[in-house]
């Protein structure tokens, strides 16, 4: 006799299944545990040390700090779950933190919430979890799954301005298939009434705000800290190639940039391209940003290249727009996008994330690292 399938789609009883919830010490996650321990499953709360924050400035919005690990410990006290705390800070310091830097010193923007989430949060916890004979890990992204002929399928979460599907497109199909999230169908105001009902000390907590080891948003800190030799004077050039400025540090720069440029002209300049080699910046009227090609490496698909054959949405930039296009790739884990439209502002080290709709909503079909 078949076991009823429980709330996650496991065919176990509710009190036989048992769950790892990453704990991150924010309304989400504590939520989430909450959420898996009142529906009666064997919670395992784990939280990661990812960085040394003693000297960091204790008010800035950021996720794990010291200050989060310790409500995250209050919440599991709370609920009364097991809770572990997991010292990640070399793992961390090698899979985000000096690749954040290699990738603002060849004159990219990196996003390392996704190399996080692809090399700590979802790698190693994911064999911590199948260390722990979890049935699956659960995370508070902003995200949906819907499982059809045992096939996990990520979706956007249905509080589009909190959805976390273009940081998460690095998943792969191995994790996706283990990985629940709860609150891909709740707007946020409804996870903060249900923390509430649940009486945590973080129902009221704000949202982090920065990248966890970049205090108050100050890349350029970071960068003098790990890298003090990048700060390298250079030319600001315009695009025929004539010195109309200096700049001190390409790092200061990201595509798109309007204000900081220091260079006066009749009309508005904006940072058209960084040339890392030649340590320069080139600058240009607004209407020389759109593009229309986009060049990815290291795709990661989610679903059988036949999705493609049609046009697909894409995303360039995790707060961005979804915009028509057309993917062709190569032999390799490399495409080209061709958006129907230009676009501003794309920038080398994001990331391309592909989506179709069907009657369920955008679906993730996967994605890949902007090259040029």
């Amino acid at each position: 006799m078949n076991k009823e399938i429980n709330s996650i789609g496991i065919n176990k009883k509710t009190s036989d299944t048992t769950v790892v919830v990453a704990m991150s010490g924010g309304v989400d996650s504590s939520t989430v545990a909450g959420m898996m321990k009142k529906e009666g499953y064997k919670v395992i709360g784990i939280t990661l040390k990812l960085y040394d924050d003693r000297k960091e400035v204790a008010a800035s919005k950021q996720c794990c700090s010291g200050q989060d690990i310790m409500d995250a410990k209050r919440v599991a006290n709370k609920l009364d779950i097991e809770h572990k705390i997991l010292y990640y800070q070399n793992k961390f310091k090698q899979g985000v933190i000096d690749n954040f830097v290699e990738s603002y010193l060849k004159g990219e923007t990196p996003i390392p919430c996704v190399q996080c989430n692809q090399t700590v949060k979802f790698k190693d916890l994911f064999e911590v979890s199948k260390d722990l004979k979890a049935d699956a890990l659960i995370t508070g992204h902003y995200v949906k799954t819907i499982i059809s002929n045992n096939t996990t399928n990520m979706y956007r979460a249905v509080d589009e301005n909190r959805d976390q599907s273009y940081f998460l497109f690095n998943t792969t199909r191995q994790q996706l298939d283990y990985l629940r999230f709860p609150l891909g169908n709740l707007l946020k105001d409804e996870t903060r009434t249900i923390a509430k009902k649940l009486d945590l000390n973080v129902a009221d907590k704000p949202d982090s705000q920065d990248i966890c080891f970049v205090p108050n948003g100050d890349y350029a800190s970071v960068i003098q800290k790990f890298r003090p030799d990048s700060f390298q004077k250079g030319n600001i050039k315009n695009l025929d190639g004539k010195v109309i400025g200096v700049h001190d540090g390409i790092i200061n720069f990201t595509i798109g940039q309007r204000k900081g440029i220091k260079v006066s002209d009749k009309e508005p300049l904006y940072v058209i391209k960084i040339n890392s080699k030649k340590n320069e910046i080139i600058v240009g009227p607004k209407e020389y940003l759109g593009k229309k090609k986009i060049s990815l490496k290291n795709v990661n698909l989610l679903v059988d290249k036949k999705e493609f054959e049609s046009s697909i949405f894409v995303k360039v930039r995790s707060t961005g727009n979804l915009l028509e296009a057309k993917v062709n790739f190569s032999d390799q884990n490399d495409a080209m996008v061709n958006l129907k439209d230009p676009e501003d502002g794309i920038s080398p080290g994001q990331a391309c994330v592909f989506y179709n709709k069907d009657n369920l909503g955008f679906k993730v079909l996967g994605g890949g690292w902007i090259k040029e």
